[in-house]
């Protein structure tokens, strides 16, 4: 699962309501480092906070390496591996020809992801897997603090 040039990220984004006060969370495994990130919005979706996770870890590392994400949001690995070639395809619309909700994150996360090695990974939320916890307690924690 982790070699020395694979960096792998769990990602969660949280929601005090929906719409509400909003966190998100990462813990980023690189070779040698271990490194927690988080933030917090003051009114969002939880599927806006699931895509920020990842927008932001992918912001903070090195581009040269593999990277395994793990997300708990079947809306984020779906989206990103499989809905947004239509998207692309029809101008950003769905299939009911309307805009693509969180448009503006989509098009980020396809931005920053199209050069990088990335390998999609779903994970169960709140089964027991350790570094997803760590993100879901980052991401709610993050919540309290705006």
């Amino acid at each position: 699962m982790h070699n020395k040039d694979t960096i792998s990220i769990w990602t969660d984004g949280a929601c005090s309501g929906n719409p509400g006060p909003g966190g998100w969370g990462a813990l980023i495994k690189y070779p040698n480092l271990t490194k927690k990130i988080s933030g917090s919005v003051a009114h969002t979706t939880n599927n806006r906070m699931e895509m920020l996770a990842v927008i932001k870890s992918l912001q903070c590392i090195n581009s040269n390496f593999k990277i395994t994400i793990y997300t708990d949001s079947t809306y984020v690995k779906d989206g990103i591996t499989s809905w947004i070639h239509n998207w692309k395809a029809n101008n950003w619309k769905n299939s009911q020809t309307k805009d693509v909700k969180n448009k503006d994150l989509w098009q980020d996360l396809d931005a920053i992801s199209e050069n990088l090695d990335i390998n999609w990974q779903w994970v169960k939320g709140h089964s027991g897997n350790i570094e997803n916890t760590i993100a879901d307690e980052l991401a709610t924690s993050a919540i309290k603090k705006n």
